[in-house]
Formats: C-alpha cells, structure tokens, sequence
C-alpha cells in the first residue's frame, strides 16, 4: 500500500487491508488533524480493501466529521463500488459523482 499527497488530497494505492491499515490509519489521521476543508481520498490506484480497511476509511470519515472536516472519496473502483452498496456506506460517505448504485450487479 502507499498514500502520497497532502492535508487536502491523498492518493491511495495498492491494497488497504490488515497489514496495512495501522500505517493507512497515522496518515490519513494526520492529514485530517492537519488540515482544513475537504480532505479528498482518490482511490483510483487502490486494487482492494478488505473490511479492516473499510474500517480505517470509516474511522476517518468520523475523525472528519469531528474535526468539521468532510473525507470525500474520489475515483472509486467497481468493486470497491460493490462493497460500498452492500455495506449501505455509500449512503453515509460523500463519494464524488455519486455511484452508479443502478448499474452494478446486486451483491
């Protein structure tokens, strides 16, 4: 996994999973802690997350919200997209463009 970018932007790649999500976690808390505004995750680059990533992407998204901050997810890929509707997360994350919740296959 690696992030690169800064308080306002982060670029996530690789997988976001158990082995990671301890250093996933500093970053992205550091950059909300760090920042003001809308703090933009792209996540074009990332090939997976299982649920302990989700995890650190939710723990964010409240650390956000505390600091009156909005984590807003960019670029997110289809199977991402998939986990997100049969999570219902998608309805409590701000994910730029929206999903196209009608046009994935049901899960």
């Amino acid at each position: 996994m690696h992030i690169r970018g800064d308080h306002a932007e982060l670029v996530v790649g690789g997988r976001l999973d158990v082995r990671s999500a301890a250093d996933a976690r500093t970053v992205l808390h550091s950059a909300v802690d760090d920042g003001v505004g809308d703090l933009v995750l792209d996540l074009s680059e990332l090939d997976s997350w299982d649920a302990t990533g989700l995890g650190v992407i939710m723990g964010a998204h409240r650390r956000a919200g505390r600091c009156g901050r909005r984590l807003v997810l960019r670029g997110v890929p289809p199977q991402m997209q998939r986990l997100l509707v049969a999570t219902r997360l998608y309805r409590i994350l701000a994910i730029e463009g929206g999903l196209g919740v009608e046009t994935l296959p049901r899960v």
